[in-house]
């Protein structure tokens, strides 16, 4: 029967032996573990969501200041040499254009920010007024644990009166530990999360007035591109009218020279006919100079014979060559003959026409200085004047013109080949 109550005991005596360990377990980890329930809440907005948007917001900004970069190289191109002023205008209005897509992306990014901050602080909010609460749970927690001694659970578990209130006494201090864990590691997360948020609103708020410095940058310049529009789109005008009045003198003073040169050959032909015992001069123009004249200055072609359509898109009807060379370079007559023009001749500037008999006619335009005078008799080669700049649009050049039997020709015809 001894041995019978013993074998009884011995269960007992286990189980006492481990709640007692239990209990200084419970006691150690009272205030470390959060509840379950907490755990399901939700966390605060990852960062790197954010700053990933961030990332992909400024890229997209910097490829529209790339291209507006480009666009603004363009015009500098532009403005340094002779252009299209079309093209200049299209460039302007590409740049607005980006401009304007700048500002409309700044503005989008500044709603998203304040959204983000809205809710930034909404959530820090939250975690400030649950942190609140957390921290007074958890000192009233530790003021009770306190209270109660170290030995507080050793004694509860001792002072069972049966093996079931034993356990049930150890399962009830043990979920009282992981409810205090759970306290404890909730006021942790939370002051994580305080301190992220007040972090991550620093710089939304750093971004978000970045950004209303750049829209505000942004709007300024496209303020100026649409000023710059303005008056470019008011020069165009401008040009145009004045290129459209100057392509009406050309016509109206190549009528006037085409008349002119009719007038010599009509008068000749009179003088002709009045004395028919004399025979008139040979032309010193004859068909087999034609790619053997030298020419009457060396230089680059900037305009050819025949039609051509501007930069600006207007059509000018040229009938010679431009021969482009630097102010005061000498030009000499491709054949002798007779001076019967040396002056100012419209939008011809200072011009000298050679007679070459047998009413061919050589027309040297766009002259800085004249070297001869009107019924001066000269030779192949003489100097007739100097380069000059007549027309506004073109550098300094020659104006070449050949009229055999005062018809316009093709001058590069006759003149030499170049190698």
């Amino acid at each position: 029967m001894a041995d019978d109550g013993w074998r009884m005991a011995e269960p007992v005596r286990r189980a006492w032996r481990s709640a007692r360990r239990a209990s200084a377990t419970a006691v150690l980890s009272a205030i470390c573990l959060l509840p379950s329930a907490i755990a399901g809440q939700q966390p605060a907005p990852s960062p790197q969501t954010a700053a990933d948007r961030a990332k992909a917001n400024r890229e997209e900004l910097d490829k529209m200041r790339a291209e507006r970069e480009r666009l603004e190289q363009r015009m500098r191109e532009l403005q340094n040499s002779a252009h299209d002023i079309g093209e200049e205008r299209t460039n302007i209005e590409r740049q607005a254009n980006a401009t304007a897509r700048l500002v409309r992306s700044l503005d989008l990014q500044i709603g998203a920010l304040e959204g983000e901050v809205d809710n930034a602080t909404a959530s820090l909010i939250f975690a400030q007024d649950e942190l609140v609460i957390k921290r007074a749970m958890l000192r009233r927690r530790v003021r009770e644990i306190y209270k109660r001694g170290p030995l507080y659970s050793l004694e509860a578990l001792l002072s069972a009166q049966s093996f079931g209130a034993l356990v049930a006494r150890y399962k009830y201090l043990h979920l009282v530990a992981q409810r205090d864990r759970a306290l404890v590691r909730r006021v942790e997360l939370l002051n994580d999360q305080v301190t992220g948020t007040r972090t991550q609103l620093v710089r939304l708020r750093g971004e978000m007035e970045l950004n209303r410095e750049q829209k505000s940058e942004e709007e300024r310049r496209l303020r100026e591109l649409e000023g710059q529009r303005s008056r470019s789109l008011a020069r165009v005008r401008q040009t145009q009218r004045q290129t459209q009045a100057r392509l009406q003198q050309v016509q109206r003073d190549e009528k006037r020279l085409t008349d002119l040169l009719a007038s010599f050959e009509a008068e000749r032909r009179r003088t002709a006919a009045a004395r028919p015992n004399v025979p008139s001069a040979p032309s010193t123009l004859r068909t087999s100079d034609l790619g053997r004249l030298d020419w009457p200055v060396e230089g680059t072609i900037l305009y050819r014979f025949g039609r051509v359509v501007n930069p600006n898109n207007t059509t000018t009807r040229w009938n010679g060559v431009g021969i482009g060379a630097a102010a005061g370079t000498v030009v000499r007559a491709v054949a002798g003959g007779s001076v019967v023009l040396a002056e100012s001749f419209g939008t011809y500037g200072q011009t000298v026409i050679v007679s070459h008999g047998d009413g061919d006619f050589s027309v040297y335009g766009s002259l800085a200085r004249l070297d001869v005078r009107k019924g001066q008799t000269i030779q192949k080669g003489q100097i007739v004047g100097t380069v000059g700049r007549t027309d506004p649009d073109l550098d300094a050049h020659l104006h070449f013109e050949i009229r055999p039997k005062g018809r316009a020709v093709d001058p590069l015809e006759w003149l030499r080949g170049r190698r």
